[in-house]
């Protein structure tokens, strides 16, 4: 049987023209309007989850207190005050999640939009200079983008945030509740005090754990593409 020649291979196609620079530019820009567009989203829907908490808030303790004067915080009011309090500790929790998960999605904007800064370095070097955020897309670049002027703690970060203001809030209610049910269980007054504080403390205890570990499990996957260099580089 007569065998057949294998077929030829088909020619490697020629290589791509190189992109302009200014076309690069420009498809840089255009990605990072888009950036800018999505993070302005996000944080505009984040601040409304907010402010619906904290309306609830200040409706749920003022029911409590119009209801109490009206029973005479009696049994019922204690029912009541229980009802209340869970509803508000639950929408809490939902918005604790969504204000950690925003938390992180603009950690993730900052990150692209100084790996972008970098692309523009690397098209034009000379315009470094003119750029107070970083061209760094690392963690001390993230640093340096959401404080130009630097030396700022990471604990004036976390502490003056977002998430742990929600959180201080949703411990409080936590503990409210943990109290309100130990009173109806007929627990003494300096039990049921002490059991909300533990409450209020273990709540938010944990909701700072879980934000650290989330935060530090991204940076332990995440691959910078510009990296900060040494001082002595710079």
């Amino acid at each position: 049987m007569a065998q057949h020649a294998a077929p030829p291979l088909p020619e490697e196609p020629p290589g791509q023209p190189e992109v302009p620079l200014a076309v690069r530019a420009q498809l840089l820009a255009t990605e990072h309007w888009g950036l800018l567009a999505s993070r302005s989203t996000a944080q505009s829907e984040v601040l409304t989850r907010i402010s619906v908490f904290l309306t609830l808030v200040s409706a749920s303790l003022l029911s409590l207190a119009l209801v109490g004067q009206a029973t005479d915080f009696s049994e019922q009011f204690s029912v009541f005050a229980i009802l209340v309090l869970a509803v508000a500790v639950l929408v809490g929790v939902l918005t604790q999640i969504r204000v950690f998960s925003v938390g992180m999605e603009d950690l993730m904007y900052v990150l692209a939009m100084n790996r972008l800064r970098g692309a523009y370095v690397e098209i034009d070097p000379a315009i470094a200079r003119y750029f107070l955020a970083s061209p760094h897309d690392d963690r001390a670049g993230s640093v340096r983008t959401y404080y130009f002027f630097g030396g700022r703690s990471d604990f004036s970060q976390v502490a003056g945030s977002s998430m742990v203001f929600i959180t201080a809030v949703e411990s409080v209610l936590l503990g409210l509740l943990v109290s309100t049910v130990a009173g109806v269980a007929s627990a003494p007054s300096s039990l049921s005090v002490v059991l909300g504080v533990v409450g209020g403390i273990g709540c938010f205890a944990v909701s700072m754990w879980l934000g650290q570990r989330t935060y530090t499990s991204a940076w332990k996957k995440y691959r910078s593409e510009f990296p900060t260099p040494p001082v002595d580089e710079r």
